[in-house]
């Protein structure tokens, strides 16, 4: 998942709450949001350094005490190399000083989220706060690479008989995927039921071929149709966000 065209911003949530480390991370990802979360503070300042200009929301009910949390995200608004990331706070915390010295005092730019005010408020407001900081860029979709993913497979048939293939990056959009047998169909045919094997996912849909990718051999483009049902969307988006946590866990800072 290295940078890509579009300017979209990784965003990342330091310490999540459980609430949100499910059902609030579904909903940013299917807004389009590249959404990661990290459970080690150290590890997410180098996240930081390692991708400039990303947005971080804190949890700081957890790990530290009020006074380390505050050290903490001084160290990051002032070191050159991550001063231009933006900060957010989520927190049950309602406290109007704590709130004072993080909206006022210290400017974090992406606002103190109030858990307590419920997951569909609290969404809402984070989705405002990322929206006017334009954290997902000019792209519609994420883009999640699985090529290493035994279990991204795709399945579909032609005039000519069944293909296999493999699954190399997928999107709400489509996919790209490698296939070792394919008799080309012109561009924009509509492929039916086409099989896509997303490690438990299992999903049947129809597709457009869109063309062979220019830059690779063997790679071929299909696009979902648009009316794909809802809970094969469901599917899709929680491959790309398991994909995308998987990334961003074992990349090196």
């Amino acid at each position: 998942m290295e940078e890509r065209k579009g300017d979209a911003k990784k965003i990342f949530l330091l310490y999540p709450h459980s609430v949100i480390h499910q059902d609030m991370l579904d909903i940013l990802i299917m807004a389009g949001y590249e959404t990661y979360t990290v459970i080690d503070a150290e590890r997410a300042k180098k996240l930081l350094k390692k991708y400039p200009d990303s947005i971080m929301y804190i949890n700081i009910d957890e790990r530290m005490r009020e006074k380390e949390w505050e050290k903490y995200i001084r160290s990051i608004m002032e070191d050159e190399a991550t001063k231009d990331s933006k900060l957010g706070i989520m927190s049950y915390n309602q406290d109007k000083a704590l709130m004072k010295k993080y909206l006022m005092d210290m400017s974090l730019p992406c606002g103190y989220i109030q858990l307590k005010l419920g997951l569909g408020e609290s969404t809402k407001i984070i989705l405002g706060a990322l929206e006017a900081a334009e954290a997902r860029g000019r792209r519609n979709s994420i883009r999640a690479e699985c090529e290493e993913d035994i279990n991204a497979t795709v399945n579909l048939k032609t005039d000519k008989g069944y293909s296999l293939g493999k699954i190399l990056d997928i999107s709400s959009a489509g996919i790209a995927a490698r296939f070792d047998k394919f008799t080309e169909p012109a561009a924009n045919t509509v492929l039916y039921d086409v099989q896509l094997r997303l490690r438990g996912g299992l999903i049947m849909t129809d597709m457009i071929y869109m063309g062979k990718r220019m830059d690779k051999r063997n790679v071929y483009i299909l696009l979902f149709e648009p009316k794909m049902s809802k809970e094969n969307k469901l599917i899709i988006y929680r491959y790309v966000k398991m994909c995308l946590q998987k990334f961003i866990d074992t990349v090196k800072v």
